[in-house]
């Protein structure tokens, strides 16, 4: 295997695609500072430029059998460098296959810019205008009007009906999957997803690509107007059980209060479960997780420097592992919790099953814990190492998340567990969460009770949901 371009060293052309990699990651909106990356029409032309020298280079070594030799040694210099465990994660299939269409790669990072400014999509639009008209000019003097009368056309054939259709393959990466081996093969499927006249190929890419994000927009408007009726649902559900209890007779005003209490509690509880802030951050949860280990902690642990007065960033460090840990088993949870009716156990009962869960089969809690898959242990594992001198911070996490989240199996069920006892109990403790005690009142409307209540409904009533069949 030997590199064997006339023009360009192997050395000299990775130093380049570093070079296209530092600004792919401009592209996406961010310096490396942190700060936001603000592109202009003129910078985007001389990044789209770059991502056509590149094509230009890749398809004539992909096209001359000649260079298969330098292709495959090409391929595994950039496998060398992708498989650093710092390498940027959104661009670790990168071959020389993906730089063969490195144009589109720099357009689709520039088009993932959040939340995208007018005065961004505006300087886009105008290179990709002025790039596509002036490689039309160099083969014809009146490359505008081609330019009008191609384009016109490609969008007339971008209707919405066909965007909306498009929703399905906006989540097809550009890069191609499968072997790193087989370049050639890849660069023929990545090839069939590119426009495919190439004097209009960056407008209608840019256009597309608009189109996509539009219909994304509106199926995540759906889904969040789904989760608001489910909510109304169950809210509606919980009065008509009411109102049928009062049908059937008289009932004592106790049992009245306590099940109209409950219905509330849970209707809190799956206010927080459904909020859309929670479900982004449950997405956003998994495409982090994704990452490799020391990845994901170099950000978290960034973050968790960068905390404030005002924005207590380890508080959403934490709620980020603990609907990760959850991901896998998020539905089954929702679905569990929604189809669960009135529970007549008072709190004391429900404190007393979880201690009998923990006294219990201690062979039987490690098997639990055993079943976690790698990724769930290395969260748990961060998880406990942020808690180590500040336990107390999960009570400032909706009690919800927390119960479903930490296994029963862990030793950090059992530290929290440890504190519910201390607070159930007027024991001493770092921190007092309620004041039932100082009152003479029992454990109801209160933080511990509500913390009892949510361990009790997953690691009591439904255990099996603990447990991700995936990993087993």
């Amino acid at each position: 295997m030997a590199w064997s371009h006339p023009d360009i060293s192997l050395d000299e052309l990775i130093t380049l695609i570093k070079g296209l990699i530092d600004i792919l990651i401009l592209a996406s909106g961010y310096q490396s500072s942190g700060l936001p990356a603000t592109w202009d029409a003129d910078n985007i032309k001389k990044a789209i430029q770059w991502g056509i020298f590149f094509e230009e280079v890749l398809n004539h070594l992909h096209g001359t059998p000649y260079f298969e030799e330098s292709i495959k040694e090409l391929d595994e210099a950039l496998l060398n460098l992708t498989s650093n465990p710092l390498f940027p994660q959104g661009l670790a299939r990168l071959t020389s296959a993906t730089l063969s269409s490195a144009r589109y790669l720099v357009l689709q990072h520039l088009l993932k810019i959040h939340p995208p400014e007018d005065a961004h999509i505006f300087g886009l639009l105008t290179a990709v205008i002025e790039v596509d008209i002036s490689e039309l000019s160099d083969v014809d003097g009146n490359g505008p009007h081609i330019y009008i009368d191609r384009l016109t056309s490609k969008i007339e054939s971008l209707t919405l009906e066909s965007a909306n259709n498009l929703v399905k393959d906006s989540t097809v990466p550009l890069y191609a999957t499968g072997s790193r081996t087989s370049a050639c093969s890849k660069y023929k499927v990545l090839d069939q997803k590119m426009p495919t006249d190439k004097y209009v190929c960056n407008s209608h890419f840019v256009i597309r690509e608009l189109l996509k994000r539009r219909a994304s927009k509106s199926c995540l408007f759906s889904v969040e107007t789904g989760l608001y009726k489910v909510s109304e649902v169950v809210t509606r559900s919980n009065s008509v059980e009411l109102e049928n209890t009062l049908s059937e007779g008289p009932v004592e005003e106790e049992i009245m209060n306590e099940k109209c209490f409950w219905n509330n509690w849970r209707s809190r509880c799956l206010s927080y479960l459904l909020d859309k802030r929670t479900v982004k951050l449950i997405s956003g949860a998994n495409l982090i997780f994704t990452a490799p280990k020391l990845q994901w902690i170099h950000v978290f642990e960034a973050l968790k420097f960068a905390t404030d007065a005002e924005n207590d960033n380890l508080l959403e460090i934490m709620e980020i592992l603990l609907l990760g840990f959850i991901s896998s088993r998020w539905s089954c949870l929702l679905e569990h919790f929604i189809s669960r009716s009135y529970d007549f156990l008072p709190i004391s009962k429900q404190y007393s099953d979880l201690q009998n869960l923990l006294q219990g089969d201690s062979q039987s809690l490690r098997s639990k814990s055993q079943v976690l898959n790698s990724k769930e242990k290395d969260i748990i594992e961060y998880l406990m190492l942020l808690l180590k001198s500040q336990p107390h911070k999960l009570w400032e996490v909706p009690a919800v998340l927390v119960a479903a989240a930490i296994p029963s199996g862990s030793i950090l069920f059992k530290i929290y567990f440890n504190d519910i006892e201390k607070q159930f109990t007027e024991a001493s403790s770092s921190t007092r969460c309620c004041g039932c005690h100082q009152v003479g009142k029992k454990h109801r409307d209160c933080e511990v009770a509500d913390r009892i209540r949510c361990l009790h409904m997953f690691h009591v009533q439904g255990p099996s949901l603990m447990v991700d069949d995936s990993s087993v």
